[in-house]
């Protein structure tokens, strides 16, 4: 059972997390904490095993209580929830002391999945991120998608539905987005994995990463 210490400086807001993160049958809310001080004076006393941090509590500067609870409970997990993408802004966050970051836009399911990663030792970054960095990172490198395909053995129909996988579209929306029909699109799907001997979605992503397919 993870023991979760909450903080937001928006009392409708940490509601609306107590209330969500409540359901989690893997969660117990030990706590909660509207300003940096109140978070530092009720740390000791509720021992949580993950404290869901929100950067932009009231209080001292939230970086310096961030670094000042790294210093003082090193066992501790911090996720910090934030609302800037900015990538220097989230690598701070990281070289001050969390675990983890994700965005305050990011569903419940996600943030539930977040606390329990970073409840396991594991570092977390969501999903939007991720996907935002993998864009930067591959938009100096921009490729001809004919050559693209027939690198891969890929028809352009295939072509066209990895490009949609690689936008976040389920099988669903990708059928609508093509005017055809769910269960071809999961056929075009399954060719695409077996012509790239990938496993899951996530390895997709990555292909079209490597392969400069994912929007901008």
């Amino acid at each position: 059972m993870i023991r979760l210490l909450l903080t937001d400086g928006d009392a409708l807001t940490r509601e609306e997390l107590r209330i969500g993160l409540g359901a989690a049958i893997s969660l117990e809310i030990a706590g909660e904490a509207a300003t940096g001080e109140e978070l530092l004076v009720q740390l000791p006393a509720l021992s949580p095993t993950v404290v869901l941090f929100d950067l932009s509590l009231p209080g001292p500067d939230a970086f310096a209580v961030l670094a000042a609870l790294r210093e003082q409970y090193p066992q501790l997990r911090i996720l910090a929830r934030g609302e800037l993408t900015n990538e220097h802004y989230v690598a701070r966050a990281f070289d001050l002391g969390a675990n983890g970051y994700i965005l305050k836009t990011s569903p419940l399911p996600e943030l539930v999945h977040s606390l329990g990663t970073v409840a396991a030792g594991r570092p977390f970054l969501c999903s939007a991120l991720g996907l935002a960095l993998l864009r930067r990172l591959y938009l100096a490198k921009p490729v001809d998608g004919t050559a693209a395909r027939l690198s891969l053995g890929l028809s352009k129909r295939e072509m066209e539905v990895l490009s949609l996988v690689a936008e976040g579209l389920t099988n669903t929306e990708i059928a609508l987005r093509l005017f055809t029909s769910k269960r071809t699109v999961e056929t075009h799907r399954q060719n695409i994995m077996e012509k790239t001997r990938t496993r899951n979605t996530a390895a997709l992503i990555k292909l079209a990463a490597r392969e400069g397919l994912l929007p901008e």
